[in-house]
């Protein structure tokens, strides 16, 4: 009895078929292997443009700190000249007019406001690596000192439009120190809030004043509370002083030394304040749809040079346009020259001093 296959009989393969089957393997493998280099060059070319493109990002913000940083020097000197010469004047007459006095708190508070943003000339391009505690306690604070000068502005403004008696409360330098701090620890609170915890409190981190990722909210509560209102203010203030010396037939601003200085540095840090305020909303805008690029980083942190060198360009306003300081910059400038300038032969004097003597007869003393 003999077994029979059931199976399906098999063709043999020929050669050509073998032949065309291993080519489209090798064509196949071979378009793998190109597409893969193709996405690796693709991917090296990206993250070669990203690298050029942060360079070239860090060397704006670099060349800005450069800039600022010479500025701030400056400042530095001014302000610490400006407090010399209010500790001479004081020394002098023991009492100053009241807008010389609200002139010099308002130079301290820009002096502090400089202080305070050494930390930026310090870490650009870079940013300062603290907590979220600390980070939050540095924003509340430079806000403080900015609210602080703003407010003394509208203070000056609303001395020189209605020109109050010595026994007005705006006049009153306790009542004005109670309703600046209290306004600005307020407002300043108010975004604080806006702003919010976010997270660990005690995680480090890179630290900005005022980091895009708070949201738009944030961005518009600071400058409707730190910029529309204190100029809003101020402008209203001016127009009404205006009007008012206008039907009096006065003079508005130039009857006082301050009165000129108040108009420039009131004019440099509402452009100041609008430039950084404006930035900001508009890279919160940018950061609620998309990260930021590179350069979108560097505007803003051009800004934040550009607000604090309000601070700088105020000092140096009051420093040469205010005639006490500077008749005292000039008074120390030719003190210093008179010092350094080497004596001269002195030409032989025969000077007889004369002699005066008195002399008591008897007559004299006997009477």
């Amino acid at each position: 009895m003999s077994d029979y296959s059931t199976g399906s009989p098999t063709t043999p393969t020929s050669p050509t078929s073998q032949f065309s089957i291993s080519s489209a393997i090798t064509q196949s493998s071979v378009n793998i292997t190109e597409s893969s280099v193709n996405i690796t060059e693709s991917s090296v070319k990206t993250t070669d443009n990203s690298v050029l493109v942060k360079i070239a990002a860090n060397d704006l913000i670099s060349n800005a700190n450069y800039v600022y940083s010479l500025l701030a020097t400056f400042g530095l000197l001014a302000g610490c000249f400006l407090l010399y010469s209010f500790i001479q004047t004081y020394r002098a007459h023991k009492r100053l007019a009241w807008l010389g006095c609200l002139l010099w708190v308002f130079c301290g508070f820009q002096l502090l406001l400089l202080l305070l943003s050494l930390h930026t000339v310090a870490h650009r391009p870079a940013y300062l690596n603290t907590t979220a505690l600390g980070c939050a306690a540095l924003s509340f604070t430079i806000n403080i000192a900015s609210l602080c000068g703003l407010l003394v502005l509208v203070l000056m403004a609303s001395v020189v439009t209605f020109d109050p008696p010595s026994n007005h409360l705006l006049r009153k330098s306790r009542v004005c120190a109670a309703l600046v701090g209290i306004t600005s620890v307020l407002i300043s609170l108010v975004l604080a809030g806006i702003r919010g915890p976010r997270g660990d409190l005690q995680k480090e981190g890179n630290c900005l004043m005022d980091p895009t990722t708070d949201g738009v909210s944030y961005a518009v509560a600071r400058l409707c509370l730190v910029f529309l209102i204190p100029y809003i203010l101020q402008l209203g203030l001016l127009i009404g002083g205006c009007i008012r010396q206008r039907e009096s037939n006065g003079r508005f601003l130039s009857g006082s030394e301050e009165g000129p200085v108040f108009l420039a540095v009131t004019g440099f840090t509402l452009i100041c304040q609008l430039f950084y305020s404006v930035a900001l909303l508009r890279g919160a805008l940018i950061n609620s749809e998309r990260q930021l690029t590179f350069h979108q980083q560097a505007f803003l942190s051009v800004s934040e040079f550009v607000l604090f060198s309000g601070s700088s360009v105020s000092l140096l306003l009051v420093l040469f346009m205010h005639r006490p300081c500077r008749e005292s910059l000039y008074g120390v400038i030719r003190r210093l020259r008179d010092c350094c300038r080497r004596p001269g032969p002195q030409p032989n004097r025969n000077i007889i001093a004369p002699h005066i003597e008195i002399t008591d007869t008897l007559e004299d003393i006997e009477s």
